[in-house]
């Protein structure tokens, strides 16, 4: 399709009735800043055309990224105790949104707001002919810590804390800053036990996982 869409624009002409045909769908006007190679009326050289057709499908995905985290935003904006924590679109248009809570976020809420969600994106416009599948959750262990709300709700669970620098630190979450966090690492056994604390700049973090001691 894109390749089709290329091979159209030879006259400016061209472009208007590509635009047309891209705003019948709803929130298009907002995306139209994706699409220079196309507005400029201008013939692109081979090179500059390779480089564009790898740009749009990222460029697709990522409007309908910010599309859905606003739709997201808008049901949780009458329950505080709620936040988004992020939104992923895999293969086959699998969309991903991950819903976290300062007091753990109910398996009840998460099905009420995934069937809202559904009824807002289908029919919308946003997926061609409709193909796509959603699932609203918690984050798993398998997914880190991105808010300062996530450090600040998991704080004295242990963690793995993995520094820009490749360094790893494993220990209890002790406490969380405006900058940064800290580790309460044990060393030792026994007697030679020893707490070892590593105060830690969010800058400095590449990704901070929960983990489960048992």
């Amino acid at each position: 399709m894109t390749v089709s869409l290329f091979s159209l624009i030879k006259e400016p002409t061209s472009v208007l009735l590509i635009l047309k045909l891209y705003l019948k769908i709803p929130g298009v006007l907002e995306a139209i800043s994706y699409f220079p190679y196309i507005c400029n009326g201008k013939m692109i050289n081979r090179r500059e055309r390779s480089r564009s057709l790898l740009l749009f499908p990222q460029m697709n995905t990522d409007f309908q990224i910010k599309t859905i985290e606003q739709k997201v935003s808008d049901l949780l904006a009458n329950d505080p105790g709620y936040f988004l924590v992020d939104v992923k679109i895999n293969t086959g248009n699998n969309v991903k949104v991950f819903v976290d809570a300062d007091q753990g976020a109910s398996i009840d809420r998460l099905v009420q707001y995934n069937r809202a969600l559904y009824k807002q994106i289908d029919g919308s416009g946003l997926f061609a002919d409709n193909n796509f599948s959603l699932e609203v959750s918690s984050p798993g262990l398998e997914e880190p810590l991105k808010l300062h709300r996530q450090y600040v709700k998991n704080t004295g669970r242990n963690v793995e804390v993995t520094e820009q620098t490749g360094i790893k630190r494993e220990g209890k979450l002790a406490g969380v800053t405006e900058d940064g966090i800290v580790v309460e690492e044990e060393r030792g056994k026994g007697k030679k036990k020893e707490i070892v604390t590593h105060a830690i700049l969010f800058d400095n973090i590449k990704s901070t996982k929960i983990q489960i001691k048992f």
